[in-house]
């Protein structure tokens, strides 16, 4: 099975959104969001649901660049580690660490 990219997740949800915004009832959205990005319906469901809850549609984000690191082996278990029980990945924690640090050192490092 292929997993969805970020942007394919981020464009079903909307479309998901704008049917809701559009008058449509959840079980005509999931069938439209099922025949129009060949997903399963409980698939579809779920993204209806997550649109439900939002208040307005979801931003496409930036691409990611990968970017390869060496950190001491002991940071890397503990990000690691952090990343398992709080739900986020590495590249999340590593982003929002990385944009703290710059926006307090005035961008320059």
């Amino acid at each position: 099975m292929v997993r969805s990219t970020r942007a394919q997740k981020v464009e079903r949800l909307n479309a998901a959104y704008t049917l809701l915004a559009q008058g449509f009832s959840a079980s005509e959205a999931v069938l439209r969001l099922s025949q129009r990005f060949r997903l399963s319906q409980r698939q579809s469901y779920r993204y209806v649901q997550d649109a439900r809850a939002m208040s307005q549609p979801a931003e496409p984000g930036e691409a990611l660049t990968p970017v390869t690191i060496k950190i001491p082996g002991t940071l890397a278990a503990t990000l690691r580690a952090h990343a398992r029980t709080s739900g986020r990945s590495i590249a999340e924690i590593v982003t929002r660490a990385l944009r703290r640090f710059f926006s307090h050192a005035g961008g320059h490092g």
